[in-house]
């Protein structure tokens, strides 16, 4: 019996989909938002290939998919009454830089400018890797005793006690 190589490809893509969905379902909160931030680069990603093949439809597409998770997904997720004042300063930060982000993704996608798409994935990639440093999930960085060899400088400064 035959089975049509389209076949393969919606099979592996329900696959890919269930699992995205329990790894989801099972998710902490820190882990939602570092999903978030790989759909965008995934869909920037895609976005950029499309672009550079001449794909006028499937680069829209790849870049709203971006837009949406900025936009309904890392900037909705902001929550300005944590962390009181400071809190709500770097809400208000983050999120007009979320906007500034989906800015250039729409720019990118008027223009067929390739250089927004890098900018955009800059922005993005430099709060992500932030966003992986605060993990409540990962281990604290090992202290050494002041003046230990391997030492950081920092830990050698006195602090006049």
């Amino acid at each position: 019996m035959y089975t049509p190589p389209h076949a393969y490809n919606t099979g592996a893509t329900a696959y890919a989909t269930i699992g995205r969905e329990s790894g989801a379902m099972s998710a902490s909160p820190h882990q939602l938002i570092t999903m978030l931030f790989d759909g965008a680069k995934t869909a920037i990603t895609m976005a950029r290939h499309h672009m550079a093949n001449h794909d006028i439809s499937a680069k829209g597409n790849a870049i709203s998919k971006a837009i949406n998770i900025v936009d309904n997904g890392l900037k909705a997720s902001l929550d300005a009454e944590v962390g009181g004042m400071a809190g709500a300063e770097l809400v208000a930060n983050l999120s007009a830089l979320y906007d500034y982000v989906s800015q250039r993704l729409l720019y990118a996608n008027l223009r067929n400018d390739p250089a927004l798409l890098d900018e955009a994935d800059r922005l993005l990639d430099s709060i992500s890797s932030a966003w992986r440093e605060i993990d409540p999930q990962k281990p604290g960085p090992v202290t050494e005793a002041p003046g230990a060899p391997g030492a950081s400088a920092a830990s050698r400064v006195s602090t006049g006690a």
